[in-house]
C-alpha cells in the first residue's frame, strides 16, 4: 500500500517536518479558495482564518494562482489582510530549477480541501497547545 494513503500519514509527515524546521511553505490557491471567482458570496472565512493561523506559528505562505492580473492578487490580499509571502514564488529556495511548486501543503479548492484545511487546523492547534506549555509557569 501506498504509505500516503495510511490514515494519518500525511498529517503526520506535516507535524514531523514542522517539529524538524519550525516552519512549512503552505501554497493557497486564489480563484474560489480566498476569492469569490464565480461570485456567489463565499468569504471563505475558515480558510483565511487558517492561514493566518498558520502566519502566527511561522509557516510561509505562497498564493498559487493562474490569474492573469497579479497586481490585482496582491491588491485583494493586502485589502482582505490575507497573509501570504509570495504569489507563484517558492517559499523556499530548492537549490535548482523546478517547474514544479514546492510546499508541504496546498489549500486548493480542486485538491482535497477538506483533508488539507482539517489536517492544518490540526497542526496549528498541536503546535499552539505545545507553545503554550512551555511558556507557562512550572507549578506543583
Amino acid at each position: 500500500m501506498d504509505e500516503f494513503l495510511v490514515p494519518n500519514k500525511s498529517f503526520l509527515r506535516l507535524l514531523e517536518e514542522y517539529k524538524k524546521y519550525g516552519s512549512l511553505v503552505i501554497g493557497f490557491d486564489f480563484d474560489s479558495t480566498v476569492f469569490d471567482y464565480h461570485k456567489k458570496g463565499t468569504t471563505y472565512t475558515m480558510i483565511i482564518n487558517l492561514l493566518r493561523e498558520l502566519q502566527h506559528i511561522g509557516c510561509k505562505l505562497v498564493c498559487w494562482t493562474a490569474q492573469k492580473d497579479l497586481p490585482f492578487v496582491e491588491k485583494y490580499l493586502t485589502d482582505n489582510k490575507i497573509p501570504f509571502d509570495g504569489i507563484n514564488v517558492n517559499g523556499i529556495e530548492l537549490g535548482w530549477e523546478s517547474r514544479k511548486p514546492m510546499y508541504s501543503a496546498l489549500l486548493d479548492d480542486r485538491a482535497g480541501l477538506i483533508q488539507v484545511y482539517q489536517e492544518l487546523k490540526l497542526l496549528v492547534e498541536i503546535i499552539n497547545k505545545q507553545q503554550a506549555e512551555i511558556t507557562q509557569p512550572y507549578t506543583t
